[in-house]
């Protein structure tokens, strides 16, 4: 189309990636559905170990599918508006939080009525850590590049840090993920598990596919050709913005 941002910008095999993900993603969302509803015995909200598999759930869906999903907005909707963009990158992520602190409360009370103590694994330390840091990056991203009277100068400041610790952090989620998956198996079925029983099996082969797609959106928001291109439109908003914030007329000398 005449006038897009992706006039002349090839993606190339990018959607073919994307459609990866969105597979990947909906696979480890339904194996650890299956996991927790099927061999772990389902779901409830009562204190027993069936509140405790609510937490998985969400935070699969939360802090890795969702996560990457508003990781991908920037790549996947280039011929939107930048503000829209934001908006649902920020709509996404704040949906990713809910669910996640829906898995930490499910978590908690389970670890409260079976008086369990709290946070002293590895796998807790790094996921309380990634959700705090987590809380921390929604709230400054929503500062600095939706709220209105940000300067530029601290977008162009922060941007590259906001970039690379959502990509850190989504990192660190699938990690945690992982953590947890070996620490439940080793409570639930220690004595089988090195027997090659199914539910070991599916809980390994769920901790592949989150690696398969973290390494996929990593890569795809990682190749610089695939970055969005701002439109002409958009770079005008973006300097007339520059000079409203940083107390310059459009029109006024540089450094004046």
């Amino acid at each position: 189309m005449e006038g897009s941002p992706l006039e002349g910008h090839s993606l190339g095999l990018m959607p073919w990636f994307v459609a990866a993900t969105q597979i990947l993603g909906l696979a480890a969302v339904i194996m650890t559905g299956v996991w927790m509803g099927h061999y772990q015995g389902g779901f409830a909200w009562d204190g027993s170990s069936l509140e405790f598999n609510v937490h998985p759930l969400c935070m699969v869906i939360g802090m890795v599918f969702l996560y990457g999903d508003a990781i991908l907005v920037y790549r996947v909707f280039q011929n939107e508006s930048k503000t829209t963009v934001k908006i649902l990158h920020a709509v996404i992520h704040l949906i990713a939080l809910v669910a996640a602190i829906v898995g930490l409360a499910a978590v908690f009370d389970f670890h409260s009525a079976k008086n369990i103590p709290n946070m002293y694994s590895l796998h807790s330390w790094c996921g309380l850590i990634t959700i705090i840091l987590f809380c921390i990056q929604w709230v400054m991203g929503l500062t600095f590049f939706l709220f209105p009277g940000t300067a530029y100068s601290l977008r162009a400041l922060y941007r590259p840090l906001h970039e690379y610790l959502g990509l850190g952090l989504f990192i660190l989620a699938i990690g945690t993920c992982l953590l947890g998956i070996t620490e439940k198996l080793l409570f639930s079925i220690k004595d089988t598990y090195p027997k090659f029983v199914p539910e070991g099996i599916l809980a390994n082969a769920l901790g592949v596919v989150l690696v398969g797609f973290g390494l996929t959106v990593g890569y795809i928001v990682t190749r610089s050709e695939w970055k969005r291109v701002a439109s002409p439109e958009e770079e005008a908003l973006s300097m007339h913005f520059k000079t409203l914030t940083e107390g310059d007329s459009p029109g006024s000398p540089e450094g004046s």
